[in-house]
């Protein structure tokens, strides 16, 4: 009984659990306005899109909590009246750029990994645990249809469960 609900849940698609009514931000919306649309909405983050309704980015709540650490400052050696950095100088500009944000577009994370919409849910789970990315937008032509979470994956197996 419970082989065949494993079965059942891996017959699933991104099409058959992702949310489709997905909030989006822009890459102009203020890092304030996208905190209140997170809470108000309940959700851990959203794709980025941008006029053309394109997915420019996505950001998440971990990108709103790692604006707010301390900024570490890279070492530094002087030697022959030169400055050499033991750490990345980009490194240190990207963290600076992060912290002193006010865009969205400033923060959010532009190499996103997408599935579509026929994407297997042992697809989605391995990229989610791979990519340590536990939010995935469904794209077709490059526009996003669709969303899935860690909480769209949960419900799968639960409803196949029942």
């Amino acid at each position: 009984m419970l082989h065949a609900s494993i079965t059942e849940v891996n017959m699933l698609t991104a099409k058959d659990i992702m949310t489709k009514d997905v909030v989006t931000v822009k890459p102009d919306t203020s890092i304030a306005e996208l905190a209140s649309l997170l809470v108000k909405n309940r959700i851990s983050g959203a794709p980025v899109v941008d006029d053309a309704g394109n997915l420019y980015g996505i950001v998440t709540e971990k990108d709103l909590i790692s604006r707010s650490k301390r900024l570490h400052i890279p070492t530094v050696v002087s030697f022959l009246d030169a400055n050499i950095y033991l750490e990345s100088s980009k490194k240190f500009e990207e963290e600076v750029r992060r912290l002193t944000a006010t865009r969205v577009g400033d923060i959010c994370v532009r190499k996103v990994v997408t599935i579509t919409e026929d994407a297997s849910l042992v697809d989605i789970a391995t990229l989610m645990s791979e990519k340590h990315a536990h939010l995935l937008p469904v794209v077709k032509n490059g526009k996003v249809t669709g969303i899935v979470g860690k909480r769209d994956m949960v419900k799968a197996v639960a409803q196949q469960a029942e």
